[in-house]
Parts: structure tokens; sequence; C-alpha cells
């Protein structure tokens, strides 16, 4: 797989990224944007981070910035930092996918990176720049920042909860201890790893799922979280070990933090739409760009508006400053995987119920959504063409849920049928997969139709 780059950042094989690629796109990047003076670089655990962080660094220096290393840390960690600062940040990660893959994350000193910024980067690629010598390259521990943030704003909000922690090779594995021991729950370490593990919260598989379950009858277990591996998207189970999915994690926070405009794709789960606490609902494409562009229109048309950004993979996007239980929380509108993991869990003890009994109030609408890896994204993209140009093609093609009621090609290929069953198709965009969701009235019914369509579309694609 060819390097890819857009606005969720560069993306490739570990092979081809190599150091005259990330020095070249390191170049553009400080010659097309604003930098407040300075870039803070962070890396998660992947084999390969350490040697491209260098390689970033050194080019920063080069080019006259200063450089500031933030180490190993979660991408929101690293956000956080960067923006307080109003300065600029590049994250090494190749987020969710396996270790043969990593790539760089770009943010301006307002956060990440827009479509205008990925033009301008992609413009400059070639080009040389030196501003003079940069001053001694500095170290700063973003971390702790970080780990204050939740302490400040929850307090003791999670005392008497016993949390597993799936810490495998998330950045962000002993900084989920830290947090846990800082609202008051006792934190249990699970399953950690020296081995780099792709741990995709939103295509969790079987055997994952039965840890989970297994964990949670053996430690005695409020809930288990984690993240993917640079901690930008949570994973949180119930005390049976059922995974609550990143949408329904999503409308639990907002509501919690008292937003009143949602911004999320148009992948998310609808029942939002039926939650009176929610004056608006804007759906947008698939990716972060999309959804801050969305929060950022708001904001400018009603400034100081609680408006609140999430995907179905669960990370949270803060666009104002709300108040947690025990203090502020200021706006952080970079995904998160920490808030979307505490408000849930802080409002249900508030409320001294479950977790499970939490969500399960919710409108009855649930989501599933799995992937199939190793598909090409141009052969995924000529599939999803033809059965949106050729409505024959498409009605035989899921002749099996029913009629057709909707079509939505907001990003990929999305069907409502008669029945109320929705089934999603979309190939992603940085990466060699082909997604599919799909929303009903059942958690089993969901599972079912990504099942079947996920197996229809490997007769078709594999």
């Amino acid at each position: 797989m060819a390097p890819k780059f857009g606005t969720s950042g560069l993306r490739g094989l570990v092979t081809e990224l190599t150091e005259e690629l990330v020095t070249d796109y390191t170049t553009a990047f400080l010659l097309a944007c604003p930098t407040g003076g300075a870039v803070h670089v962070g890396r998660d655990l992947r084999p390969s981070s350490p040697q491209i962080a260098e390689w970033v660094l050194r080019t920063v220096e080069g080019c006259g910035v200063q450089a500031i290393d933030c180490g190993v840390l979660p991408t929101p960690a690293l956000a956080l930092s960067s923006l307080e600062a109003g300065q600029a940040a590049i994250m090494v990660t190749g987020s969710h996918i396996p270790a043969d893959r990593n790539g760089l994350k770009f943010y301006v000193p307002t956060g990440e990176i827009t479509k205008p910024d990925e033009e301008a980067i992609t413009a400059n690629r070639g080009k040389s720049l030196s501003m003079g010598a940069a001053s001694e390259r500095q170290t700063r521990d973003a971390v702790t920042a970080y780990v204050q943030r939740y302490a400040l704003g929850f307090g003791e909000a999670l005392r008497g909860l016993r949390v597993g922690v799936y810490q495998h090779s998330s950045v962000a594995r002993d900084v989920m201890v830290d947090v846990l021991k800082a609202l008051g729950a006792e934190p249990v370490a699970l399953a950690r790893s020296d081995v780099f593990i792709p741990v995709d919260t939103e295509a969790l598989d079987p055997e994952t799922r039965g840890m989970l379950a297994g964990w949670c009858s053996e430690h005695a277990l409020d809930a288990v979280i984690s993240t993917d591996g640079d901690a930008d998207r949570p994973m949180v189970a119930d005390a049976s070990g059922r995974v609550i999915l990143g949408d329904v994690l999503g409308a639990l926070t907002a509501r919690a933090l008292g937003a009143k405009v949602l911004c999320t794709p148009v992948s998310s789960n609808t029942m939002v739409a039926q939650m009176p606490e929610f004056g608006r609902v804007t759906l947008t494409r698939i990716g972060s760009p999309y959804v801050i562009a969305a929060m950022e229109e708001t904001l400018a048309q009603e400034h100081g508006a609680k408006v609140v950004g999430y995907e179905a993979n669960g990370g949270f996007l803060l666009g104002f400053e709300a108040q947690g239980p025990a203090g502020p929380l200021a706006p952080l509108m970079t995904r998160d995987c920490l808030l979307p993991i505490l408000a849930p869990l802080a409002e249900a003890a508030r409320q001294g119920v479950s977790l499970a009994e939490l969500a399960d109030a919710l409108p009855p609408r649930f989501t599933a959504a799995d992937r199939i890896q190793g598909i090409e994204t141009e052969h995924s993209r000529s599939f999803i063409a033809e059965l949106s140009s050729d409505r024959e093609t498409r009605e035989a093609f899921f002749a099996a849920t029913g009629r057709e009621a909707k079509l939505d090609e907001t990003d990929g290929l999305r069907v409502t049928f008669e029945s109320g069953d929705v089934v999603h198709l979309r190939p992603s965009g940085n990466a060699p997969e082909f997604r599919c969701y799909a929303e009903a009235g059942s958690a089993e019914r969901a599972l079912a139709l990504v099942t079947d369509y996920l197996r229809k579309l490997k007769a078709k694609l594999a």
C-alpha cells in the first residue's frame, strides 16, 4: 500500500515511510502551516515509532523551528499540550491498524489540519526550508496535564468502582490507571503486552469480546475500559463484558455534559434524533475533520453554543467549557478517549445504576460494525460506484433485506429499508479495508446484518 495523505494525516507501510518521505512531509507541513514557533512531537508504542519520531524532530530542528519532544503519550494529550501552548504538533502513529504500518498526524496551533491545510502541504512537497539555527531540543511532560484535566473535572466521581484496564499496547495504558486512581476507582490492570496489538475499538473480534466477559466474571468488575493504539478512541464494556458502542458512549457523554448541539457522522446511531435533550443533530461525512468543520460552523453561527462532536468509534470532541462533577472541562476539539469513558461511568455512579442500565434506558436503536481487511480502496470504491449508479444491481445485492426506503451517499452507500433496518457500506480512506455498518431495532439484528453483508462483500471483493 503506497503511503496516503489526507486531513487524517499520512499513513502507509513502515517499509515505505522512509526518512526521505517523512522529512518531505514534515518540511511541507512547516512551510504550509503556522507553528506558533514550535512543534510538539509524540509517538505511540509501535516498534517503528521511535525512529520515525526522531526523523520528525531532526527535520523540525533543521528547518530552524523549536522541537519539543513529548515522548510516548496519547494523541489527545499531545493535542492538549500544543493547543494550550498555541503551537503545532505531529503525532507518530498508525492508530488502530497493524504494526507493519505507521503514520503522522498533523496539528496546527488551533487543532487538527483542515482540507485547505492538506492541500497546502501537498503543494509544498519537495521544497526546502531553512529559518536559521534552531534552539536546543526541549522535552516536555504533557501527560500530567492531561491526567489533571480529568482529576480536576471529575474529582472522586468513580469512588467505589472496580474497573478493569485492558492495557495491551495502548499508549494510554498507564494513563488510564492513573486517572482511575485519581477519581477514586480501583483499577485492575489486564493483559499488558510488549508486542503491538492493533485493537480496533469499532470492530472487536470475538476472542477479545470473550476475554472482556471472562475478566468481568473473574475479577468482579463494574466495567472494563481500553483504547486503540494512540488513544483517541475509547472502548468500554459493562459488568457483563458487553461492549458499549462508541456512538452510545457519545450520546451518554453529550447528555451528561449538557450539550445541546451534536455533530456526528452519518454512520452514528440515529437514536439521538429521538432524545429531546439535544436541540440539533448535524450529520457529517466520516472523519474528525468533517465533525470539527460542523462544530466550527455551529460556533460561528452561535457563539458559546453547547456543541460537541463524536464519531461511531467513540472519539469525542468537546466544543464548549463543560461542567464536570467536580469542576470545569475546557474545550478540546480533537478526538479524545478519556472523556467518553469517564462521563458515562460517573453518570451511572451519580444515578446509582449500572452502566448497562444507563445505556439500556436510551431509545432502542442498535448498531454494529466490522470490516474486511486487505481490500484495496480503488477496488472498494469501484464496487460502491456500481451499486450507487445501477438501481437493479443494488436491489439484487440488498434483496434479502427488503425494499429500499432511502439512499444516502454522504459517505459511501447507506441504505435505509422499509423495515427500518440500515446497511452502510464504506471503503476506508486510510487503510486497505472495507467497512460495513448496520442499524436495527435489536442488537442481534444489527450484528446479523453486518455478518451477512460482510460475507457477501467477501464473495464479491476478496
